[in-house]
């Protein structure tokens, strides 16, 4: 029986529509339907535990995807440019999103994220333009550089308790993100955080926004950013 979906096995079938994977897949290749931009939906069966590198990239038509629990590792960019894929839901044993997992995807507006995610890789969400909210977990560590760069429909985050680093330009041009709360456990910002955010307010009880404030005080002040001690 077949147990593996191999590396570019379904590359580039831009006429493939659907596609039924038996129960004893465990494992979907690197670019194993990279380009099927036809394919409109697919369901993972039970037992697979890894999703490859760019396994479903480009599967521009691609609306509905359904992973079982047993998926434990998701590899950069598997769903880039997955341009219709609406809702998604992370299964609960992975820990990392890894780079650029869903870049691009426009029309995601809703992404379920589980407790067992420790970090929000670079590039993760960037370009997602339609997802207006989203729920980090008290799992997660770290955010990535630009891991939400272009999420122009946010509106508001709440950094966790757990997150102690936020990338460069993780925020940047998210022109409709208004409201910003986080921890004074985050002791590290990147450059261009908040880059093109206008009119937006930032409730943060630490120290480390003085230095980025500094660093950044042209931008600070043109875009009419309100730092608020809680």
């Amino acid at each position: 029986s077949v147990t593996s979906i191999g590396d570019s096995a379904f590359y580039g079938c831009y006429s493939l529509t659907e596609i039924t994977l038996p129960d004893s897949i465990m494992m979907i290749g690197n670019n194993a339907f990279y380009y099927c931009d036809n394919l409109a939906e697919i369901t993972i069966p039970d037992g697979v535990t890894r999703i490859g590198r760019e396994a479903f990239a480009g599967c521009s038509s691609l609306s509905k995807i359904m992973m079982p629990d047993s998926v434990t590792s998701i590899g950069t960019r598997a769903f880039q440019y997955c341009w219709n894929l609406t809702e998604i839901t992370i299964p609960d044993g992975v820990t990392v999103i890894a780079e650029g997992t869903f870049d691009d995807c426009w029309r995601l507006t809703k992404i379920t994220i589980p407790d067992s995610v420790t970090s929000i890789g670079i590039l993760a969400f960037e370009g997602c333009i339609s997802l207006k909210e989203i729920t980090i977990p008290d799992s997660v560590k770290g955010i990535g550089h630009s891991a939400f760069h272009g999420c122009s429909g946010l509106t508001e985050i709440t950094i966790p308790d757990s997150v102690t680093s936020i990338g460069n330009a993780v925020f940047e041009n998210c022109s409709s993100l208004r409201e910003i709360t986080m921890s004074d456990n985050v002791t590290s910002i990147g450059y261009h955080v908040f880059e093109n955010c206008s009119d937006m307010t930032i409730y943060y009880s630490g120290n480390v926004l003085d230095g980025y404030i500094n660093s950044n005080s042209s931008e600070w002040s043109a875009q009419n950013i309100v730092w608020v001690r809680q």
